[in-house]
């Protein structure tokens, strides 16, 4: 077996695109997406059909143009989200927009709107994870979805602080963004590798694993935003990871013995202490962390961006 297929026997493989015909060639278990992958999917024109019917919903809406740009934009993930669904067996992801990543109420109007947009068109709440950036408003709101049966994906995260607030929370998943916390380091070292044993963003993974098997927390960890196979590699045995067609590719084409590095067995073994955490310690803790501070408010940004790059797209189509 090539490390892909001995990959998902250990973990289950997501995967980390808007590109269903990519998807149906991995057979990967779910799939995610975000503002910036649907962006890049809505502009080739295999998709362009989906961008058309949104938009005739959107005009058929009531409201000005801004609220019948979010309809669109409503729209445009959900026709996604309706395709990845006939190529996947399980999940996919849906994303709230970056710029209610502050506001409570306003993420949970957005999550019951994707929601009953989905099951009206005949998808089950338990196909859908909905994806919040995890902020300590995003993580208030998983809470009360949950507890609703909307199951969330708590995003952009790249602490122990996020982590823990979102298992004592129950949300259903986690993505912790291994790449990006790469990225951080190797500037901050002034290095152009860091070898995958010894990547931060691997680190931070295996410590947030061990810690949710350690204290029996349910909710699953999913590494994201790979940048490199070594990365994956170390992070065999993790719930599931989520990953590009391009890394999957390369995982595909290579040959030797995959070894599992994540085992819940190992991670009872471990000496942690249990922290609890409240909306104070929660933002000191985050703050303390000057590489989480810096790629949650940058991740913050760059999904918004992709966003009002997404509407002016759409402008043309109005």
């Amino acid at each position: 077996m090539n490390i892909l297929e001995q990959l998902k026997q250990l973990t289950e493989v997501v995967a980390d695109t808007g590109d269903f015909q990519s998807i149906e060639r991995f057979k990967p278990i779910d799939a995610t997406t975000n503002p910036s992958l649907i962006l890049a999917a809505a502009q080739n024109d295999r998709y362009r059909s989906l961008v058309t019917d949104a938009v005739s919903f959107g005009k058929s809406q009531a409201g000005g143009t801004e609220e019948r740009m979010d309809h669109i934009l409503d729209k445009l993930a959900v026709n996604f989200g309706l395709e990845i669904l006939k190529v996947v067996p399980r999940r996919v992801s849906t994303e709230v927009d970056a710029s209610l990543s502050f506001d409570t109420e306003a993420s949970l109007e957005k999550a019951r709107k994707l929601i009953s947009m989905y099951e009206e068109s005949g998808i089950s709440r338990d196909k859908i994870l909905i994806k919040l950036a995890t902020t300590w408003e995003g993580i208030k709101a998983a809470e009360i979805l949950e507890k609703e049966g909307i199951h969330c994906n708590l995003t952009l995260l790249f602490s122990m602080a996020q982590a823990i607030a979102c298992a004592e929370a129950g949300v259903q998943l986690i993505s912790p963004f291994v790449g990006r916390i790469y990225d951080w380091y190797k500037k901050d070292r002034g290095v152009d590798h860091i070898p995958g044993a010894e990547d931060p963003g691997v680190m931070s993974v295996r410590e947030i694993y061990r810690y949710y098997k350690k204290f029996g927390y349910t909710t699953e960890v999913m590494g994201a935003s790979f940048r490199n196979t070594e990365e994956i590699i170390e992070l065999a045995g993790c719930d599931l990871l989520t990953i590009s067609p391009a890394l999957l590719a390369e995982l595909e084409g290579m040959e030797g013995n995959l070894l599992r590095k994540l085992v819940p067995d190992e991670a009872m073994e471990s000496d942690i202490q249990k922290i609890s955490l409240d909306e104070k310690s929660f933002r000191w803790m985050l703050n303390e962390s000057a590489m989480a501070t810096e790629k949650l408010s940058e991740g913050i940004r760059r999904f918004n961006a992709d966003l009002n790059k997404l509407k002016e797209m759409i402008l043309e189509f109005l």
